[in-house]
């Protein structure tokens, strides 16, 4: 007979991360809680959940990400679906979201006489892979509207069932195209913003962490430009100010030592009130700068 224990006790994965994957088997296989690990472990399992369970270690072992496995990943205040077509959403993004959720509460708290429950927002987010910042701003604020955009259909297929089942498809409009050219297309939502968030692919092609780790297993175009690191948030910060309203916001994440760089690039493109900002590591993850009024 096998049992719950017996699989923790034998497996040859870390146990918090064999825990993540049985406490998933048990969901979707039990309709069972987390806490069953515990209260009901000496439960016999049948011959598929543990087929199912020795796949996903083998795969596990191989090196595929926990959240590939498990096909979803919390992000923010939210969980998302994903797999091997879209960036794992990370924790340092939570930073870009906050930063955006900050702003747009900012303009609202400065609308003199506008009804806040009346007042709409607009909020771009540029590369959106599975809609993890716009679908995270958009369940934190209801009075924003936001266009997303992705280069790849296969993201975007994702990001919009992501939306669906977070019941937010009627508040993000989805548009394919690579940067500012995917709102090119007809029929597109709007041509400025308040707000443009971006998390762009920005390590290096000869950086060595490309083949390491969970990175292995997501897609290349997501993570790297195939050259410098730079060259899509040059793209984004030179385009963003035709696409901003006065006053309006750009905030982009970029590497640990890409900061001087980034801040740089945003004063030859015209912002003003041009900030630096860290991650919880402490590192300088994320710029903003503002278009001038």
């Amino acid at each position: 007979m096998t049992t719950l224990r017996s699989l923790l006790h034998k497996t040859s994965l870390p146990k918090n991360e064999a825990r993540m994957v049985l406490a998933h088997l048990l969901e979707i296989h039990l309709q069972l809680p987390r806490s069953a690990l515990l209260t009901q472990d000496e439960m016999v399992l049948s011959d598929a959940f543990v087929a199912e369970w020795v796949l996903l270690v083998q795969r596990r072992l191989q090196g595929e990400p926990i959240a590939y496995l498990m096909g979803r990943r919390g992000f923010h205040a939210i969980e998302l679906m994903v797999g091997p077509g879209v960036l794992i959403p990370r924790p340092e993004t939570e930073l870009l979201v906050d930063l955006g959720l900050d702003e747009l509460q900012r303009i609202l708290n400065t609308e003199n006489g506008l009804n806040e429950c009346e007042h709409s927002l607009t909020m771009l987010d540029l590369g959106t892979g599975s809609g993890a910042i716009a679908l995270a701003i958009a369940a934190s604020q209801p009075n924003v509207s936001v266009v997303a955009t992705d280069a790849s259909q296969a993201a975007l297929d994702i990001a919009q069932q992501n939306a669906a089942r977070l019941k937010l498809r009627d508040r993000v409009s989805f548009c394919l195209g690579s940067w500012y050219a995917a709102l090119q297309t007809p029929g597109d939502v709007y041509r400025s913003f308040d707000l443009i968030l971006s998390n762009p692919p920005y390590v290096a092609a000869n950086d060595p962490h490309l083949s390491k780790g969970d990175l292995r297993f997501e897609p290349p175009s997501a993570l790297t430009d195939f050259g410098s690191g730079l060259s899509c948030l040059a793209t984004i910060i030179d385009g963003a100010l035709a696409h901003l309203k006065p006053g309006g916001l750009l905030v982009v994440e970029h590497g640990f030592d890409q900061s001087p760089a980034v801040l740089d690039r945003l004063a030859l493109a015209g912002f003003e009130d041009i900030r630096p900002h860290r991650d919880l590591a402490g590192h300088w993850r994320v710029a903003s700068g503002r278009k001038p009024v």
